[in-house]
């Protein structure tokens, strides 16, 4: 076993906490949960609706991913949080879906949580395995 390497990428959305944008160690790539923040300048607020808040989590999830060489193909689990989960769970499902091939789709957990960094509807982290 190799030891961890912890990446922190250009281009990928400023952190909002203390933590690295993905853990890797031995092929497996843990991806720090990520929120609707806009990774070209995090003073923008945040979009409208849960809908806008998925794509724009999802577009900074693919970020990560492409910063470490990888893609939605090799994202094997998920974790979805949300803060209104009976209102928003259809919207974002139907969201999140468009993101994978129906036959390849990720393990996942969905949680409905209080409350999110940055007053986000959504959050969602990845493990991904490299080839």
């Amino acid at each position: 076993m190799s030891g961890p390497i912890f990446h922190m990428l250009a281009g990928a959305p400023a952190p909002v906490a203390p933590y690295s944008h993905a853990v890797e160690v031995d092929g497996w790539v843990l991806v720090t949960g990520q929120l609707p923040t806009d990774p070209d300048d995090d003073t923008i607020p945040l979009p409208d609706g849960i809908e806008a808040q998925t794509h724009k989590t999802m577009d900074n999830l693919r970020r990560v991913l492409a910063g470490l060489g990888l893609g939605f193909e090799h994202v094997l689990q998920a974790r979805v949080f949300l803060t209104h989960f009976e209102r928003d769970y259809a919207a974002m499902n139907a969201v999140y879906a468009s993101y994978f091939p129906a036959d390849r789709r990720p393990a996942r957990t969905c949680i409905g949580v209080t409350g999110l960094a940055r007053g986000g509807l959504v959050e969602i982290d990845f493990v991904a395995r490299r080839p």
